[in-house]
């Protein structure tokens, strides 16, 4: 087990910035809820980006970087305020090219059909389970009214078949809003627990930081020498940053909620202990 980690509360981002040359930024709840940007947060990765170094947003999102852009856009954050978007769904649909190259894939499809183009201009067939050799999942069909127990059935007709599910976004729960909604990752986790085997594309899986990092040599020239994360899941983003050897910044006002009443150092070494993870630093919003 970790050490119990004490992080550092701070007022703002740039109360270390100077230490870092180079950001990998969270998106989902610290630049955006799902309805709108936070301007302070696009402030302060703006205000880092011009005095520091290059800025990189790594999502789980289940959607190739440019439609993340977009949306990123539709919620009002300014393009200026980063340099690169790296994305699990990007990663996702790599391995689904890769896999559909030298024929047509059966493909069983598990999301919304908003997120049909992660498999668009590949050859893939949409299949049933019956005839499936892999399965995609993006997200629940309807995260607003289901559940992950709706799909039991179907995870358990996968699992008799012993299909492979590529999880194109590793989170358990988003806030959309101040509504809490399940992700692909609660999917894969149930599917795991049936004895399913589980591909994962993003936080906290070290391929999708090493694709950031690779984005950030290229901004700058170099591999970054002092990145720092910037998250507010403990399970993906801080984690994910440990595994990755990088500092971390954990965002308190996130997915994680009343867990980290009271806002304490000590608390949040608890919490951190609790969930296998540590953060050098903590603030309640990202803003400088």
């Amino acid at each position: 087990m970790l050490p119990r980690p004490v992080p550092k509360l701070i007022s703002g981002l740039s109360e270390i910035a100077h230490r870092h040359d180079a950001l990998i930024c969270d998106v989902w709840g610290v630049v955006h809820d799902g309805h709108r940007h936070h301007p302070a947060a696009a402030d302060a990765l703006y205000r880092f980006k011009q005095k520091h170094g290059p800025v990189v947003l790594l999502t789980n999102a289940p959607r190739v970087p440019a439609e993340v852009a977009a949306q990123c856009s539709l919620y009002g954050l300014p393009p200026d305020c980063y340099d690169a978007i790296v994305s699990s769904g990007g990663a996702a649909r790599d391995e689904l090219a890769r896999l559909s190259t030298a024929r047509t894939l059966p493909l069983y499809y598990i999301g919304p059909d908003r997120d049909l183009a992660m498999i668009q201009g590949l050859d893939i067939s949409r299949t049933g389970i019956d005839r499936a050799e892999v399965v995609l999942a993006i997200g629940l069909r309807d995260d607003m009214t289901e559940t992950v127990q709706d799909y039991a059935d179907e995870l358990a007709a996968m699992r008799a078949r012993g299909l492979t599910m590529l999880c194109a976004n590793p989170d358990l729960v988003v806030h959309r809003g101040d509504k809490l909604l399940y992700c692909a990752g609660a999917l894969a986790q149930a599917y795991e627990a049936l004895g399913g085997a589980v591909t994962y594309y993003g936080k906290p899986h070290l391929p999708v930081y090493e694709s950031a990092l690779a984005a950030l040599g290229v901004l700058l020239g170099h591999g970054p020498k002092r990145a720092l994360a910037v998250g507010d899941g403990l399970l993906t983003d801080i984690r994910g940053a440990n595994r990755a050897g990088l500092e971390a910044l954990f965002i308190a006002d996130g997915v994680h909620g009343e867990d980290i009443a009271p806002y304490t150092d000590e608390h949040l070494a608890v919490l951190f202990t609790r969930y296998g993870a540590a953060a050098g630093s903590a603030t309640r919003r990202l803003i400088w």
